[in-house]
């Protein structure tokens, strides 16, 4: 079970670095088109479009990858942190929703709950 733990930590990690690229190119391409469109409005507005999508995008990164190294170290609330992330990403179609099921099952199988409380 050790090794499916250690796959989950990864992709929580690899999600939350995959969203903290897509949240730098939402600003890039967002400063972009405003300042194509010469329009000093249109540029403020995507400007502060691509800030708000950044900053969302960064609140929900950061937890899952936390959370994922919390998971390499066996940590419980790690565990806990992470399963939260995984019932909310059920609603992430698709990619989002295969990683939290398949999460889910992990990290609340019986050995990965000893697994954790041993560490405790």
């Amino acid at each position: 079970m050790k090794q499916h733990v250690t796959l989950v930590a990864t992709l929580h990690i690899g999600l939350g670095a995959f969203e903290l690229v897509l949240a730098c190119l939402a600003v890039v391409i967002l400063f972009g088109v405003g300042r194509i469109a010469d329009d000093a409005d249109a540029a403020r507005i995507l400007g502060f479009i691509g800030l708000v999508a950044f900053a969302l995008l960064t609140l929900f990164a950061l937890p899952g990858i936390i959370g994922g190294f919390g998971l390499l170290r066996n940590q419980e609330w790690a565990r806990i942190l992470v399963l939260i992330l995984s019932v909310l990403n059920l609603f992430n179609i698709p990619i989002g929703t295969v990683i939290g099921a398949y999460s889910i099952w992990v990290l609340l199988q019986e050995e990965t709950v000893q697994l954790f409380a041993q560490r405790a």
